[in-house]
């Protein structure tokens, strides 16, 4: 994704400023980014970038007045709307849009970078002080990768960027991969890579000539510690701070298109920002077989709110070239999302051409519902080697070492940055990511949510979701979700279509990734009726048993058993042979162990067997 890549190094300008162009491009995966470098020789600084053309930080570096301040910075800020005006008063010059004022709260503010807010990362070069500074967001969702050598230290938005000047570290942590088979992600800052670790959320980290101090400047016990509040302040507190910061989510000069879909997450947004007729391009994301549940309702939503919609649905289109999606996908992200998210990759792109804006809902349901995305899972039996399963076990212990404590914290300090963010990661090389949901002030007022042990229990907060909908916008508050909850969910019919949509909703997962062998078997018997056509795509856009069976079917063969691949000294040879065997006749569904092993043999060849 876009960001900033640097080498803090004593070597010599020859040899570094050799390795900071390979970073820089390293970085640039489209014709529209722009790219650029800057050195200061005196202390060891080699700086590059990448940022798609037009965006919040296209023009780098910004330096202050007297050009003895420089500040480099990747992502978006959010700031309070008083401050470029405090900042004009205290005789800076500042624009109205774009990032310039940044370099100026560093001047102004000795706790800098704690105030800001927003998804980021940047590098400060402070020549009156002497100083350096590499820091972060504090959610870590604006990721870095560094590695410290004998002779430098690097950094960069993406892993393959230190790779491509390092290729020593071009080999697997075998505990990360045993995190990455059982979680999906990798855990506690560590990569896929050896020797390459991720920048820790709030980091502010003193930099020069290869010397690092490292400092945190938030710690997540402050917004722990608040007061909890009653039921009835809670809301009212959530609905102010939500109200007044969501105008600056939709500030700049970019054109801004919302992605719907039929959750409670981005009907709020629209709920409480009024938009001018036809002002605001929205679209859904559909699939081959019907109009599923998001786009059904999103219809509705845009219509309410007087907006366009359209449908980009995924099909022949991406199907015909899924190979290309699913490598593209595993190599944006160095590998921290599976194959599965190449459909994600392919409506991003369309997306885009729609507006380089997408405002979403995504991490409404974590910060407001606790809802946990994420768990250790058991591999299926006999696809992995003996000798690499005790990484996949020791997994669930890390996991439940840092699921405990608070809820909030877990979703928005472990689970984002973690989880999430490889899908974020992916969506960020196509488009400008925004959503209101953490934002500063709003994921510091989810703490104060009563009685947050309730989500051990279940969700919490939807009856705030619901009402905060329906104060906002009457119409959207008579409008149910795509599960069945809000109107009319308490009377009998409502608890009906309630419960028909929670079944469909299983079914359809059942069907796909879930489907029992047993269950595998009969539906294979039954196959000349093509019985998936009764329940896949009334809730998801993307459907991979069946398209691996089918659409796919000669990439999962040629791949999977190739002898590169059977040959990986994680694999059992004869359970690869038989998962591959078996989906692809349709009487066992293997989904999820086919995009584990895809997966895997992609980051090998993308990023550990080239050279």
């Amino acid at each position: 994704m876009p960001g900033i890549v640097g080498i803090i190094t004593a070597r010599p300008r020859a040899w570094a400023e050799y390795k900071l162009q390979q970073m820089v491009a390293s970085l640039r995966h489209d014709a529209s980014y722009v790219t650029g470098t800057w050195i200061d020789e005196d202390s060891g600084a080699y700086i590059g970038w990448a940022a798609r053309k037009g965006s919040f930080c296209d023009a780098m570096p910004l330096e202050n007045e007297t050009g003895d301040v420089s500040l480099f910075f990747a992502g978006e800020e959010y700031p309070d709307p008083g401050t470029r005006k405090e900042l004009s008063e205290r005789g800076h010059a500042v624009n109205d849009h774009g990032p310039d004022y940044l370099v100026h709260v560093y001047e102004e503010r000795s706790d800098f970078p704690a105030t800001l807010n927003g998804r980021f990362h940047g590098f400060v070069h402070d020549r009156r002080r002497g100083t350096a500074m590499l820091f972060n967001d504090r959610f870590s969702m604006n990721r870095v990768y560094y590695h410290q050598s004998k002779d430098a230290f690097y950094f960069a938005p993406e892993a393959k960027a230190i790779l491509s000047v390092c290729p020593e570290l071009k080999k697997l942590n075998l505990r990360s991969m045993g995190e990455f088979v059982s979680c999906g992600c990798v855990l506690e800052n560590r990569t896929l890579f050896e020797g390459i670790e991720v920048l820790p959320a709030a980091s502010a980290l003193g930099l020069r000539h290869g010397d690092v101090e490292r400092r945190r400047y938030f710690d997540a016990q402050e917004w722990e510690a608040q007061e909890r509040l009653s039921p009835d302040e809670f809301y009212n507190e959530l609905r102010n701070v939500f109200s007044r910061n969501l105008e600056r989510y939709f500030n700049g000069h970019q054109k801004i298109g919302m992605s719907l879909t039929g959750g409670l997450d981005t009907r709020m947004i629209m709920a409480w920002r009024k938009f001018a007729p036809g002002s605001l391009p929205c679209y859904s994301f559909g699939g081959p077989y019907r109009d599923c549940q998001d786009v059904i309702l999103a219809r509705r939503v845009a219509s309410i709110c007087g907006q366009p919609h359209e449908v980009i649905p995924v099909g022949q289109d991406f199907l015909s070239r899924f190979s290309h999606y699913a490598e593209r996908a595993v190599y944006l992200t160095d590998g921290t999302v599976e194959v599965s998210r190449a459909s994600d990759l392919f409506v991003n792109e369309r997306a885009r051409e729609i507006a380089p804006v997408r405002m979403t809902g995504n991490y409404g349901s974590e910060v407001l519902r606790w809802v946990p995305a994420f768990k250790p899972g058991e591999p299926t039996e006999g696809l992995f080697h003996k000798d690499f399963l005790p990484q996949v076990r020791a997994a669930r212990d890390t996991y439940a070492t840092v699921a405990t404590g608070h809820p909030v914290s877990f979703a928005v300090f472990r689970q984002a940055p973690w989880y999430h963010y490889g899908l974020l990661g992916l969506e960020q090389t196509q488009l400008t990511v925004r959503s209101p949901f953490l934002d500063n002030d709003f994921v510091r007022t989810a703490f104060r949510a009563p009685k947050p042990e309730l989500a051990r229990r279940g969700p919490a907060n939807t009856d705030v979701c619901l009402r905060l909908i329906a104060e906002g916008n009457r119409d959207l508050g008579q409008l149910r979700s795509d599960r069945g909850l809000g109107a009319n969910q308490n009377t009998l019919s409502g608890r009906l279509l309630h419960e028909y949509l929670e079944f469909t909703f299983k079914a359809e997962y059942a069907y796909d990734y879930g489907m029992p062998q047993w269950v595998a078997r009969i539906d294979h018997a039954f196959s000349p009726l093509h019985l998936e056509r009764l329940f896949l795509g009334r809730h998801k856009f993307y459907h991979f048993r069946v398209w691996y069976r089918d659409a796919v079917a000669d990439y999962i063969r040629e791949m999977l058993l190739d002898s590169r691949t059977l040959s990986r000294p994680y694999l059992e040879r004869k359970g690869v042979e038989q998962i591959v065997a078996g989906h692809l006749k349709g009487n066992r569904n293997y989904t999820s162990a086919i995009h584990k092993v895809l997966t895997l043999e992609l980051i090998h060849r993308l990023f550990l067997d080239s050279k």
